[in-house]
């Protein structure tokens, strides 16, 4: 009878952050779902919902714009996650060791991840921007290029792909951090008794056992970069042209600027749906190799 009394207090003790939770989370959810089987465009002669079924998706399949979006969001991805996965672990092993203002330099190195994205974004313009902006200036004055983030591609992607890394390297590293603190060092100790050099200890004792942590940290980074927006928005505005469009900013502009809501939520709930292929993919390539070893 305790027991039964205890689990259904329990159960109204969480019922108000359970409710929360519904209507912030699961009700808007469900109601992308029932938008994204419909077109509804305010700009369009049928200004109310048309049930279309799944003619959304199908129009997606081949909408060359949405695809290169796609395509663009996912090597960014891959590219900034990299970057910031390999800094991150060089830092963060850096600051295993003892130095004068350790404690200092750690509350200054994670600033920017407080930082919201779209004030990021204003400043890097700032910094970036041509005539004004110091970054093009030393550039131009010390080595002499040209930096102009609106007139070319690769330095628009260079000035991007800095900006992320600036911003969330520092979580990265803090995560990475935490997980080698964690580490017992009875096994470390026992390897380099045994004769294990450093690489052999990486490699076979301590990556393994900070796997875990970097499985948390390469899921959370990889579906905070696939739904990147506001940083790049301010820098950039998807240039020049649509370099730098990615799928977020895309979306954004269907629902926003050409008031296409069934369209949008359709883009929505497909690139949930990428999201969730890949971290399952990460999942089975990061753990699939450990899995063999254990059989």
């Amino acid at each position: 009878m305790k027991k039964k009394n205890t689990n259904r207090l329990g159960w109204i003790l969480l019922s108000p952050s359970l409710f929360i939770l519904g209507v912030a989370g699961l009700a808007p959810f469900f109601y992308v779902i029932y938008i994204g089987t419909h077109s509804w465009n305010i700009f369009s002669k049928e200004r109310g919902k048309v049930f279309v079924g799944i003619q959304n998706y199908r129009d997606l399949v081949f909408d060359s714009a949405f695809l290169g979006t796609l395509s663009r969001t996912m090597f960014f991805s891959f590219l900034v996650v990299s970057i910031e996965l390999i800094l991150g672990f060089m830092l963060a092993l850096s600051l295993m060791k003892d130095f004068r203002g350790k404690t200092f330099f750690r509350t200054i190195y994670v600033l920017p991840v407080v930082v919201a994205p779209i004030a990021v974004g204003a400043t890097w313009r700032l910094m970036m921007a041509q005539g004004h902006g110091p970054v093009p200036f030393f550039l131009n004055k010390f080595f002499g290029w040209e930096f102009n983030t609106g007139a070319s591609t690769t330095q628009a992607w260079i000035a991007i792909v800095l900006m992320d890394v600036w911003h969330w390297t520092p979580f990265v590293t803090l995560t990475l951090l935490a997980g080698l603190l964690a580490i017992p060092r009875e096994p470390i100790e026992a390897a380099s008794v045994d004769g294990a050099n450093t690489f052999q200890m990486y490699r076979f004792l301590i990556i393994p056992m900070l796997l875990p942590v970097i499985l948390i940290t390469v899921f959370i980074r990889v579906m905070d970069s696939l739904r990147s927006m506001e940083d790049v928005y301010m820098l950039t505005n998807g240039g020049p042209g649509s370099s730098t469009t990615f799928v977020g900013l895309h979306i954004f502009r269907t629902v926003f600027a050409k008031q296409d809501y069934g369209y949008g939520s359709s883009m929505s709930l497909l690139v949930l749906y990428f999201t969730i292929v890949i971290c399952w993919l990460l999942f089975n390539a990061l753990t699939g190799k450990e899995s063999k070893k254990k059989i």
